[in-house]
């Protein structure tokens, strides 16, 4: 295993330590020799992009603990849910590049042997795992005299799919009352009526419009493209 992906493992999981669900924020440690038992479950997301990686979560038993402290009788989240925000943390720190829809796998099925694994812990024990696997090209040094541009870089990935959503508002709420919620139950939202909608690629805004209505299904009007420090 490279120094580098060893690097790349351990700054990506930082990232995703911040965000697994837990009742007291989790440590990241090497995972020196140890690693999570083959038949648990993982979630798992590929990263397209340069590096291009496999991430993976091993969680399960925090999330459900973290859930578990608010909720009676069980969770309404889904473990691919509660994880999605730590995996979306974590494809950030390996640049640009899209983060593909999550799944949940054994550990068997999708650690090797050049998965990076790194522990995250609590008190100094490991109570979830986080891997890195990397694929395809990796980063190289330009050549004297070559001037790398952003634009050049995503080039590889032109062709790549890509999903966009909109986000018309957000708010933020403990726990134990995302747990109570219930069918006729009202979100107030940060944002007041009729005011734009975000769209967002990779968790990231690039553009602001209005909601219209294109053959009875909902669309955006795009109205603004949001500046970034790469085009602005």
């Amino acid at each position: 295993m490279s120094s580098t992906t060893t690097s790349l493992a351990q700054t990506a999981a930082v990232a995703a330590a911040a965000l697994v669900p837990s009742t007291v924020p989790l440590g990241v440690a090497p995972a020196a020799g140890q690693g999570p038992q083959p038949d648990e479950v993982a979630v798992v997301a590929s990263f397209v992009g340069s590096p291009s990686a496999e991430l993976v979560l091993v969680a399960q038993g925090a999330v459900l603990e973290a859930l578990g402290a608010g909720a009676a009788g069980g969770t309404a989240l889904e473990l691919v849910d509660a994880l999605r925000p730590a995996l979306e943390a974590a494809s950030r720190t390996l640049g640009a590049g899209v983060l593909e829809g999550a799944r949940t796998e054994t550990v068997a099925a999708c650690v090797a042997e050049d998965t990076e694994l790194v522990a995250l812990t609590r008190d100094g024990i490991a109570v979830a795992w986080f891997g890195l696997r990397q694929r395809g090209p990796r980063v190289t040094t330009p050549t004297a005299g070559a001037v790398p541009t952003q634009r050049a870089s995503m080039r590889v990935l032109y062709d790549v799919e890509m999903t966009l959503t909109a986000e018309i508002g957000r708010t933020r709420m403990p726990m134990r009352q995302v747990l109570e919620l219930a069918p006729g139950a009202v979100l107030e939202l940060d944002r007041t009526a009729g005011s734009p909608a975000d769209v967002m690629v990779n968790g990231r805004l690039i553009a602001r419009g209005e909601v219209v209505v294109v053959d009875e299904d909902y669309g955006i009007r795009i109205t603004e493209i949001v500046a970034t420090p790469e085009n602005a």
